[in-house]
């Protein structure tokens, strides 16, 4: 049978690719596809060869493991080859390897597998004499790899001697090589504050430190090892299974995998990948799928393998965490607190289980870290139920004429002014009483108890008021009437009554309860009484300038920024205009006299109180100028005891702070 120019052609094309990734992967440990990519060329190169075997050659990447061992490591041949594993993705390719098992061993009775977590790293092989570890070497292409050993020294998990009885002459002992999680996060934040590049993943970390030159490098890098097999056997009789060998390894000190399990079966296997699958994320290191191994040796001898796996194993793929698309846009969204965050708009690609369309990009100085730019082919990255990130920009596709992304002076939604505090990664829209994206928060921040304490307008009924579009911003709450309230889900003519007495209620206030509903960022409580009994009113607040209001206690540089940013967005005023004109009032604040007798003293109140609560006593109290505190310290000046005072005043005695009752509290008041 003749073969088709275009299939030969394509074969050509799949193997200068596959020669290339391979080369990238394993030598210069900078690929520039993800493994499900890598995965399909190879799947399409083998089945062409099945389908046309005159195509087959000898250099086809699908005769061999991997890439050449690097020059400037020393190499070393494996005794037995270090054979790659084939690859299943679904329940019925599972359960085609089981048939396949069973056809070969020319039996109908189930099948006992070894299933462990498939390890996201490096494979390497140690080979010990009389118990001393003479040599470590990396899989390479399968028949000769690189010599680590003075690198693989340094990894505390890695046993420079085995320990206790029946330790053969030679033993291979074969694993993988990783970096876990949390030693990932540490290095690549001591990478970001020595002005390095960070890793992209702990699997190229861990093949990046087992490749250095200095193994001091290596020393330092958070490396560890799991050991799932054997090669070469000298002096003693192997293990019947791959579950007794591993066993025996582990009491000779290697580390095994804690989910190693025995399981019967295609439906046990199948429940060991959905068990392993739910607990990825909180396993302490990355793994991309789950290795089930025939168990008994003699059975794994008479299955033997093929050109480059074996038939007695095999690698069930979770769906890829990683995958390669182009980014077609970037756009921002606005989050319910003002926070503007860039939003990459994708070319849908398949991830994680699910079609992505949308990655985060977090903030500016992401965009800037990782130079990301639309028209840009990039790694994204979906784990579990996390948000779809950017890993990386594949630099050698990117096309000419990009542009590097700038974050908006402007809010897109609303057009207020953006605002970005030195020293702080996220930019924010200043429009917060009105811009659309905001307005849940704003409203329920508005009516809240310490702020202008509406009742009976909780959370999910502000929701419900701005879902059904009968208010907008904190203002049109003073337009709300009983016939439109009363026809909202769950709601009835009375507790529409009720509410619009609330809000009436409600237009009387203190002003520094008026300037805490605002919402300007990083004011609060005790910031806006401050505010208040400085400036009395509010066109003077207005007025004030940077310079005026660090001059306050409380206010600093950046909360005196917020303010005026906040007070020259004209929404905002619009809003303030339309909250006044609804007949909100207060009285008119006075100024607390200096010499009064408790101000800035700092009182802290405890127990409860007969003739007013805890919150009327303490308002009553910052009124007179007092600082009233949660906590007591030696610094607090007076302990107001009420009845079953308990902690507090436990610990005002043992300090010697001044401790009154009740009585002498109404007396300070009066």
């Amino acid at each position: 049978m003749s073969t088709p120019n275009n299939i030969a052609l394509r074969a050509g094309e799949l193997r200068d690719l596959l020669n290339k990734h391979n080369h990238l992967y394993y030598v210069a440990d900078q690929p520039e596809v993800t493994d499900s990519e890598y995965d399909r060329l190879f799947k399409e190169l083998t089945q062409i060869e099945a389908d046309y075997p005159t195509l087959l050659t000898a250099d086809s990447p699908t005769q061999r493991v991997g890439g050449k061992a690097l020059d400037k490591f020393s190499q070393i041949t494996h005794v037995l080859p270090m054979l790659s594993l084939d690859n299943v993705f679904d329940r019925e390719e599972l359960e085609a390897f089981d048939q396949r098992v069973r056809d070969w061993l020319n039996t109908a009775d189930i099948q006992r597998y070894a299933a462990e977590p498939k390890l996201d790293g490096l494979a390497i092989s140690l080979r010990y004499e009389n118990g001393i570890l003479i040599h470590a070497a990396t899989r390479g292409d399968g028949e000769v790899g690189e010599d680590v050993t003075t690198n693989v020294r340094t990894i505390s998990s890695v046993p420079l001697k085995l320990q206790g009885e029946g330790i053969p002459e030679v033993i291979e002992i074969r694993g993988e090589i990783f970096m876990p999680k949390v030693g990932f996060e540490a290095l690549n934040v001591q990478q970001i504050a020595e002005d390095k590049k960070p890793f992209v993943n702990p699997r190229n970390a861990a093949a990046g430190s087992l490749r250095q030159l200095d193994s001091k490098i290596t020393a330092n890098r958070p490396l560890a090892m799991i050991c799932y097999g054997l090669g070469e056997i000298r002096g003693m009789a192997k293990p019947e299974t791959h579950l007794q060998a591993m066993q025996i390894i582990a009491k000779w000190g290697c580390q095994i995998s804690p989910e190693l399990q025995l399981v019967e079966g295609v439906e046990a296997c199948l429940a060991y990948i959905q068990q392993i699958g739910e607990r990825r994320q909180r396993l302490p290191y990355d793994i991309d799928g789950v290795v089930f191994k025939v168990d008994r040796f003699e059975l794994q001898q008479r299955l033997g393998f093929v050109s480059r796996a074996p038939r007695w194993a095999i690698a069930h793929k979770f769906p890829a965490q990683q995958e390669m698309t182009v980014i077609e846009d970037i756009e921002i969204q606005v989050g319910r607190t003002g926070a503007l965050t860039p939003v990459a708009r994708l070319k849908p690609v398949f991830v994680g289980g699910v079609t992505v369309s949308n990655a985060t990009l977090h903030n500016q100085d992401e965009i800037e870290r990782k130079d990301v730019r639309v028209g840009d082919t990039v790694i994204v990255r979906r784990a579990g139920d996390v948000i779809p990130e950017v890993v990386q920009v594949v630099l050698s596709k990117r096309p000419e004429n990009t542009h590097a992304f700038v974050m908006p002076t402007q809010c897109p939604v609303c057009q207020s002014d953006v605002e970005r505090v030195e020293g702080n990664a996220v930019a924010r829209c200043s429009g917060g009483l009105y811009c659309p994206a905001q307005r849940k928060e704003a409203i329920k921040h508005f009516a809240s108890r310490k702020a202008m304490d509406v009742d009976g307008l909780g959370d999910k009924l502000v929701e419900q008021l701005v879902d059904e579009g009968l208010i907008n911003d904190p203002a049109d709450l003073f337009q709300l009437t009983i016939e439109p309230l009363s026809n909202l889900e769950r709601m009835g003519e009375k507790s529409a009554i009720n509410l619009v007495a609330a809000l009436q209620m409600a237009k009387q206030t203190k002003f520094a309860r008026f300037l805490y509903s605002l919402g300007i960022r990083e004011t609060g409580e005790a910031t806006t009484r401050s505010l208040a009994s400085h400036f009395l009113t509010l066109d003077a607040l207005q007025q004030a300038d940077e310079a005026s209001l660090i001059e306050i206690e409380d206010v600093g540089p950046i909360v005196a920024h917020h303010i005026v940013t906040f007070f020259q967005q004209s929404h905002n005023q619009e809003v303030i205009e339309r909250l006044l004109d609804a007949g909100i009032h207060w009285p008119e604040e006075r100024k607390i006299a200096a010499d009064s007798a408790l101000s800035g003293k700092t009182i802290v109140l405890t127990g409860t109180l007969e003739q007013m609560s805890r919150s009327e006593a303490k308002e009553k109290l910052l009124a007179l100028g007092t600082k009233v505190s949660g906590s007591v310290s030696k610094k607090t000046d007076f302990v107001v005891a009420g009845r079953d005072a308990g902690s507090k005043l436990t610990k005002a005695e043992k300090l010697g702070v001044s401790v009154v009752d009740e009585a002498t509290l109404i007396e300070w008041l009066k």
